[in-house]
């Protein structure tokens, strides 16, 4: 079987458990790009767009292919090194289109879709492989006709959100095995098993945006696109300027360049290059989501009671959902929900289970508005 290995402590100890078990693993850690190392020609594009000099870090950096090498040593496992660097530019090009859109995208749900349940299946078949592992804190249940995915027993680490695009046929061939524990049993076998890693923090940030500068990173591969506009507020008042509707997201209050005197938040940042600020956070009574994946079979035509998560870090909350098409979907909120941003993922639950979700295409505020989703009447 095939294990990406990304260096840290999480795939690491999930090659001693799938060892444990009895597999024949391999080892690969995917190639996405080096340390000031440009995905383009340094020359400028036909639209002005100059080559950018990645800095990965997180998941994909140096050190981090040094580690899973020694790892892969220790455990006297064969390793490889897999150069996706061409198809990472892809996932680059979709964030920062979708920021130039308006919208605010999840570029680690598109890695995992392209490459890492992607090209990585791809080159596993390609050689045979039974099955492919990754470190992710998810499960996969085999008990019933057919593979589900499931939320991992540590809830607070669980990575389930970020897989809801897994093709089915991948996850009948897919391998979790530190989704049966907590963070800290993963460190305590870790340091029983004497692995380097150890101790290695958690990557936390999008691996090609140094110091989380999404707007410098759009500014260095596409400057015209960042232009000038207004800030105003919910009657259409002008409070100031600003330098690209890039620099903000729906429901953020920091880093707004005003004073008025009390809190603001982001209500629109619409493609007009309007950014409309409002006192208060935004709340969304329901939601519209497309490009829809499904991991039961048929999608839920009529509505359903449901959990939804709206962000990787948003906890489960209660909702009713449908499949209005073939790649459309609708949930309503039992309570609204704030800063619900257009190009985020939706995911939805049948208690541990993801059943699918799709991208959130646009929030809907008002309660006049909400009869026409699910069906249902608007709330109290």
């Amino acid at each position: 079987m095939v294990l990406a290995m990304s260096g840290g402590v999480d795939s690491s100890v999930a090659a001693t458990l799938l060892l444990d078990q009895g597999y024949q693993v391999i080892g690969c850690f995917l190639r996405l790009g080096d340390v000031g190392e440009a995905l383009a020609d340094d020359a400028p594009d036909a639209r002005g767009a100059q080559s950018v000099p990645i800095a990965h870090r997180a998941c994909c950096s140096i050190s981090d292919a040094a580690d899973a090498r020694l790892v892969a040593a220790m455990l006297n496992i064969p390793f490889y090194v897999l150069n996706f660097k061409q198809q990472f530019g892809r996932i680059i090009d979709e964030f920062v289109s979708q920021y130039n859109a308006g919208r605010t995208p999840n570029p680690c749900i598109r890695c995992n879709d392209w490459l890492k349940f992607g090209r990585l299946a791809q080159y596993a078949r390609s050689i045979d492989a039974d099955y492919i592992a990754t470190g992710h804190y998810a499960r996969v249940d085999r008990a019933g006709a057919g593979a589900r995915l499931l939320q991992a027993v540590d809830r607070d680490k669980d990575q389930s959100y970020v897989l809801f695009g897994i093709d089915p046929q991948v996850l009948d061939r897919l391998l979790l095995p530190v989704g049966q524990y907590t963070k800290p049993q993963i460190r305590q076998i870790a340091r029983r098993r004497g692995l380097p890693v150890s101790e290695k923090p958690d990557s936390q940030e999008i691996c090609f945006v140094p110091d989380d500068d999404y707007a410098a990173l759009i500014r260095r591969r596409c400057p015209q696109q960042l232009q000038p506009g207004p800030i105003v507020d919910e009657r259409g008042r002008t409070l100031g300027t600003h330098g690209g509707h890039q620099h903000f997201t729906i429901g953020q209050r920091r880093g707004l360049g005003l004073a008025v005197g009390h809190p603001l938040y982001v209500t629109d940042n619409a493609q007009t290059n309007t950014i409309t600020v409002g006192p208060s956070q935004p709340y969304a009574a329901a939601l519209v989501a497309d490009q829809t994946h499904w991991l039961i079979d048929p999608p839920p035509m009529s509505p359903i009671p449901v959990h939804v998560k709206i962000r990787a870090n948003h906890q489960p909350v209660p909702a009713t959902a449908v499949a209005t098409g073939s790649q459309t979907l609708e949930v309503r909120f039992d309570r609204p929900q704030p800063s619900v941003c257009p190009g985020q993922a939706v995911v939805c639950y049948d208690g541990p289970q993801v059943i699918g979700g799709g991208w959130i295409a646009r929030a809907v505020s008002a309660p006049e508005a909400v009869s026409a989703v699910c069906g249902n009447a608007p709330a109290d």
